[in-house]
């Protein structure tokens, strides 16, 4: 894995390529991807601490440099029967969440463009796959592990759905604001919109991946009258199938009808990295998953030029 990140390392500073890297690893005779990015190191499996009342999914904690970080059983969490043995653990910083996932066999790194991702069809609610990439002789599934931390680990939900409070004449404000959000995770779309809802900002239009988004704005664009009229801000996650959020911002910046509307970037990949590439591409504001106050003070100040809430309150 040690050419892996020389390669990690050049892809991040690129800019607007809509290309990203995977490390396939397999449990069974199933495929999967994680995004590198996502990715601190691979190490062989280790002993675990359990721990009492821990989530099903989650074997106990492991030990890595004096820092304890829970283990998740990626059998036990897809519900998938293996003979085979999981001998690896993929360590992972995901929404400032440092945590381990129990796989079987890790492979190589593919560098693949997002065009080339499918969206997962939809097969129900529990589907933990957010996209499929067609290799020469198999399907790789690229997972949601944002809704899989999510499941596990409440505070992540519970930061999704606490605003803070603001007056009916904010909220009334927030109202007149039209927004458009690319996410490709169900799960955090659906949050995010009814959050956003909560919070006043009522006239949301979401899409599941920047593709879809992008030609929407399009549509936008060609519309009469000012752009503000028709679209004051744009909310993107970073990894998307089709198209991602750096190369939807490119698209936007470079474009003379769209260039000047806010785009923030909302996403569990904000590192300082990552920061350096969406304020090179004309971003906006980056705020790291799930912190949703951060994102609603950001909207508020780029629309409004001040955050309008008072207290904090929980849905």
């Amino acid at each position: 894995m040690a050419d892996g990140k020389d390669e990690k390392k050049g892809i991040l500073l690129e800019t607007g390529t809509n290309e990203f890297e995977i490390i396939e690893f397999n449990i069974g005779a199933v495929n999967y991807g994680i995004n590198v990015a996502k990715v601190r190191e691979v190490i062989t499996r280790v002993p675990v601490t359990t721990m009492p009342e821990a989530h099903p999914y989650v074997d106990g904690l492991f030990t890595l440099r004096g820092k304890a970080i829970p283990l998740v059983n990626m059998a036990r969490c897809l519900n998938l029967q293996t003979a085979d043995e999981l001998q690896n653990i993929i360590v992972t910083e995901i929404n400032n969440y440092d945590i381990g996932f129990l796989v079987g066999s890790v492979y190589r790194i593919h560098r693949i463009s997002w065009k080339n991702m499918e969206p997962a069809p939809n097969v129900g609610d529990g589907s933990r796959v957010v996209g499929i990439i067609k290799m020469e002789d198999r399907l790789v599934l690229l997972l949601d592990f944002e809704t899989i931390i999510a499941e596990i680990n409440p505070e992540i939900n519970q930061k999704l759905t606490t605003v803070s409070e603001a007056t009916q004449d904010a909220k009334t404000r927030r109202g007149t604001a039209h927004i458009v959000i690319a996410e490709d995770s169900k799960m955090l779309r659906e949050l995010l919109v009814t959050t956003l809802h909560e919070a006043g900002y009522k006239f949301i239009r979401d899409f599941g991946n920047g593709q879809d988004a992008w030609e929407y704005l399009q549509d936008l664009a060609r519309k009469n009258g000012p752009i503000e009229n028709h679209v004051r801000i744009i909310i993107s996650d970073v990894e998307m199938p089709k198209m991602d959020g750096h190369r939807l911002l490119k698209l936007v910046r470079e474009d003379s009808r769209l260039g000047e509307v806010p785009l923030v970037l909302f996403s569990s990949l904000i590192s300082e990295e990552m920061k350096r590439k969406g304020e090179s591409l004309g971003a906006s504001g980056q705020v790291s998953k799930p912190e949703i106050n951060q994102l609603i003070d950001l909207l508020d100040t780029l629309v409004f030029g001040e955050p309008l809430h008072d207290t904090i309150k929980e849905n």
